[in-house]
């Protein structure tokens, strides 16, 4: 599958992704780790940053003091293509939101008594 990446999440340090926030190619929104990003890649599916528009750069595994990571091709505009996009929404931790009570309809509170006619 081919995913374009539209946002990340930094570490605190700001100097790794943790998450990327993609797109598939069906218009689904993912959250993905920095880890099953990579995986994804090792196992066939391709990641890309477009920035500005039509300005398509592919996403590759490097590694650093052995521990692997994602950065973008060489492209001569931006050596932070990952790093400059913006910060994925934050998750809604469970249990928060709006709790809105049921109430029945007064139609529904009378005993149904159907009418077949004569």
């Amino acid at each position: 599958m081919r995913y374009r990446i539209t946002c990340t999440t930094n570490h605190p340090s700001f100097t790794r992704i943790t998450h990327l926030g993609c797109v598939t190619t069906t218009n689904l929104y993912q959250l993905l780790s920095e880890e099953d990003a990579i995986t994804r890649l090792r196992n066939g599916d391709s990641f890309y940053v477009e920035r500005p528009t039509g300005h398509v750069v592919e996403v590759l595994i490097a590694q650093r003091e052995g521990r692997d990571y994602l950065k973008t091709e060489a492209d001569g505009e931006k050596p932070d293509n990952l790093l400059s996009l913006p910060d994925c929404p934050a998750k809604k931790p469970i249990g928060t939101g709006t709790v809105r009570g049921v109430v029945a309809a007064a139609s529904h509170s009378v005993p149904f008594n159907p009418y077949w006619g004569a």
